[in-house]
């Protein structure tokens, strides 16, 4: 295109360089006279993208330096040229297919046919590089980051914001000059040596950049056309054409769209503008942030696509993994959000950002689901990080959720089609102290509706910055390196042919992702507001004495600190009374003056709030509050019977709390939970070796009461949900109603009596425990789609009601025949 088409004459073309620089102080690169350029032959220079600013600077600086200037005539013999500069960049529609797209430069065209005709044309090409701003790594501010030099086309109205920001920053890159005939070299068809010399000068620019900003990653601009083409993907099309009715051309379109509407558009500008924003904002919000284990990613992060799979307990999450993988030196995952958070403004920085986008539901749009799919495969095997939750959504209630498979099955399908780079999934747990979403949680758990996700809600929450929010707590669990759990798995995986990995992918899937949800939990961290929460809650009124408290954080801290549920697990070093004055600074506990002694309790509005932090460690410490069942249902036992009971129960409480310990493991920890029972003063050896309670009017024996009643809300929704298929009847009930009414008479439950709260019935943990009757063989699926079991069903329901007391028992039965009819 020529350049007079860009609006220039002689005058304008003055008057517009004398006004662009008032603003821009560009540095010329290297010195001209190193560049040794014939005056024999013409020059024309070489620009990557049409942009006014960039022209007008190069004609400045070629006047200035006393070389051929751009806007100037070419010299003999292609005088006809008006104009010594060309771009190799060219107007893009998005939506159009590639063909379309892939115009070349009439001016070069124009040389490269000269050339060819005449033997003796020869032309000198100077391909300049125009940075503002350089990288935004080095950018010092948001606003200088975010309109730094970048990959992804620049609109007139960000230039001219580039300008006015960057202006004393501009870097012009002259490289060494190209012969036109050496470039063409012997090719006689002009449109090869068109493509060539195109092609040519499109790599060099591209070096430029990268060595200037780094690679480019901006997906919808080089990876939409190639994930357009794949095999896979043109099957699909193909099909959505014949299901549907329509052209291949419009189906096409279609896969398109979708691609459109999921893929990221990486920007380092914003990466950076969020890497500052975020900065100080976890400055204002947070006390700090305690990172373990992350030198296991740093490990295996230069020979392995790394996924991460954290627990979603906030949407601070999307932000917080990120900003910490990449202040770390390590590149950011790109991050699969939910369609929900595609909101105006939001969507397009988080998309900026990594983001790539999913709808909740692939159900009715297999063209969706394909495309979808190839874009993550896409992903993984080019090398790019990537980070997804592994629940689905945000946990309610504060326990690890049952996780969903789809984009982990995706992700194994993925690699078993193409294993070329080892893959390690990373499990992270992320622990809180205070969340902004605690309130919205509990009305959701009580049976309100789901507030929807708006813009307006997000600036809404602003005003909670003034909050304290403590700490927050990232660890990294132990890696699962992909190629060595399938050969574990699936030891014929390397064999499978091309097209046959999604039955192998779907039937591996679920026990892979519990593998996940076992790492997750497997990596929990202790604060001390989970201490508090562990010692406070499960008492009646949510209050203990001064130097009981104490001594149940004690207990608790020496618990997790010599039986942990894992070798990962970490726990704060803040000895009790530290704990609790910590917990008063953050309004999770308040102190009674009392004359007989000081008494501490959780604030009335704190009290469903704190619940959701004991949910998050309440595996951690499942093994010595069975114990404490056990003990606190028994006369006399020995550590073997223990054991045995313990064994017995393990398998719901697996389920439920992906717990990673299996029988022999939970075996050799009850004895060492016994120990510390005993050294704490909650347990008694009798003189023939059996463990019994203490005396049921000391202190050690309310303090076991107290440890045994944190389990307690979990046996009781398994036993409502036994005593709730009891009163119907084998193949008389179906799935969903059976968890809607568990879910119902919880709520009811949490509303009439205390020993039952909110999130002990959040359907996710109802529909665990049905899930795992039915794994275990106890319950089945009949032919119309009820639930169906025999005698065995009384085994469980038997031995949850060993471990609760009768009250309990009584009202849970009452309401199972009253109110579930």
């Amino acid at each position: 295109m020529r350049a007079e088409r860009l609006g220039l004459d002689r005058l304008a073309d003055l008057l517009l360089r004398r006004l662009l620089y008032l603003l821009v102080r560009p540095r010329l690169s290297p010195d001209t006279a190193t560049l040794a350029l014939d005056p024999a032959r013409p020059v024309c220079y070489v620009l990557h993208d049409r942009r006014l600013s960039d022209l007008l600077v190069l004609e400045e600086e070629t006047r200035r330096a006393r070389i051929s200037p751009a806007l100037g005539p070419m010299a003999a013999p292609l005088a006809s040229e008006k104009r010594s500069v060309f771009f190799i960049g060219r107007a893009r529609n998005p939506f159009a297919p590639a063909r379309a797209r892939a115009t070349h430069s009439p001016r070069l065209a124009r040389m490269i046919r000269a050339a060819l005709h005449d033997p003796t044309v020869d032309v000198q090409l100077v391909p300049v590089t125009i940075l503002w701003g350089r990288s935004p790594r080095t950018q010092p501010s948001m606003l200088t980051a975010l309109f730094a030099e970048a990959w992804e086309t620049t609109g007139a109205l960000r230039q001219l914001l580039a300008i006015i920001v960057h202006g004393r920053q501009v870097e012009v890159r002259l490289a060494p000059p190209v012969s036109l005939r050496e470039l063409i070299g012997g090719s006689s068809l002009e449109a090869r040596a068109l493509r060539k010399a195109s092609r040519l000068f499109r790599v060099h620019f591209r070096r430029q950049r990268e060595a200037a900003i780094g690679p480019d990653l901006s997906h919808r601009h080089m990876q939409i056309d190639s994930m357009l083409a794949s095999a896979p993907l043109r099957k699909a099309i193909v099909s959505e054409a014949r299901d549907r009715g329509i052209s291949v051309d419009m189906a096409a379109q279609r896969a398109r769209r979708f691609a459109w509407e999921i893929a990221s558009d990486y920007s380092y500008r914003v990466v950076r503008a969020f890497e500052l924003v975020l900065g100080r904002l976890w400055n204002r919000l947070y006390d700090g942030i305690d990172v373990y284990r992350f030198e296991q990613v740093e490990r295996i992060a230069p020979s392995h696509g790394i996924v991460y799979l954290p627990c979603h307990r906030s949407h601070v999450d999307y932000l917080l993994l990120s900003y910490l993988v990449n202040a770390r030196g390590l590149a950011p995952p790109h991050i699969a959000a939910g369609a929900n958070l595609n909101l105006p403004v939001l969507g397009s920085m988080l998309r900026r950002a990594g983001a790539f986008f999913l709808r909740r539901s692939f159900k009715g749009e297999a063209l969706y689901a394909a495309v979808f799919g190839e874009y993550l495969h896409m992903m993984l095997t080019r090398g790019f990080p990537i980070e997804y939750f592994i629940e689905g959504g945000r946990s309610r209630s504060g326990h690890t959720l049952p996780p969903k498979a789809g984009l982990l099955g995706m992700t194994l399908e993925s690699f078993l089609r193409d294993h070329g780079r080892p893959l390690a999934l990373v499990p992270v747990y992320i622990g809180y102290e205070k969340l902004f979403e605690g309130r919205s949680f509990i009305a959701e758990l009580e049976g309100r509706p789901k507030r929807r996700e708006s813009l307006g809600a997000l600036l809404g929450s602003i005003r909670q910055l003034k909050h304290d929010y403590g700490k927050v707590s990232v660890n990294f669990a132990d890696p699962i390196m992909l190629d060595g759990y399938l050969d574990a798995n699936l030891p014929q995986w390397r064999a499978l042919a091309r097209g046959d990995e999604a039955a192998p992918a779907r039937d591996l899937t679920a026990r892979l992702a519990r593998e996940v949800a076992c790492r997750i939990n497997s990596a929990v961290v202790v604060n001390p507001i989970n201490l508090l929460a562990m010692a406070l809650l499960d008492t009646p009124h949510q209050a203990l004495d001064e130097r009981v408290l104490m001594q149940q954080i004690e207990l608790f801290a020496t618990l997790a600190r010599r039986v942990p549920c894992s070798p990962c697990m970490v726990v704060t070093e803040l000895d009790p009374s530290s704990v609790l004055a910590y917990g008063e600074r953050l309004g999770a506990a308040e102190r009674v003056k009392h004359p007989l002694g000081g008494i501490v309790r959780v604030p009335a509005a704190q009290v469903a709030l704190l619940t959701y932090f004991r949910n998050n460690v309440q595996h951690a410490f499942a093994l010595p509050a069975l114990v404490a069942c056990l003990l606190t249902r028994s006369t006399g036992i020995d550590v073997d019977q223990l054991a045995g009971s313990v064994a017995d129960m393990l398998p719901l409480l697996r389920a439920e709390l992906f717990l990673a310990d299996d029988a022999r493991i939970a075996a050799q920890k009850v004895g060492e939970i016994v120990e510390v029972l005993v050294e704490s003063g909650l347990a008694c050896r009798t003189g023939d070796g059996l463990i019994q309670p203490p005396d049921a009017n000391s202190s050690g024996a309310y303090r076991l009461e107290l440890l045994a009643r944190s389990l307690r809300q979990l046996l009781e929704r398994q036993y409502l949900i036994v005593a709730l298929l009891s009163r119907f009847g084998s193949g008389q009930i179906g799935r969903q109603r059976l968890e809607s009414l568990v879910q119902l008479l919880g709520q009811r439950l949490a509303m009439l009596f205390e020993f039952a709260t909110p999130d002990a019935y959040e359907r996710s943990a109802i529909s665990a425990c049905v899930d795992t009757l039915i794994e275990t063989g106890l319950l089945t699926i009949d032919e119309a789609g009820c639930l169906a079991f025999d005698g065995r069903l009384r085994a469980p329901a038997l031995r949850v009601e060993s471990l609760l007391p009768p009250d309990a028992l009584q009202t849970i039965r009452r309401i199972a025949v009253e109110d579930g009819q």
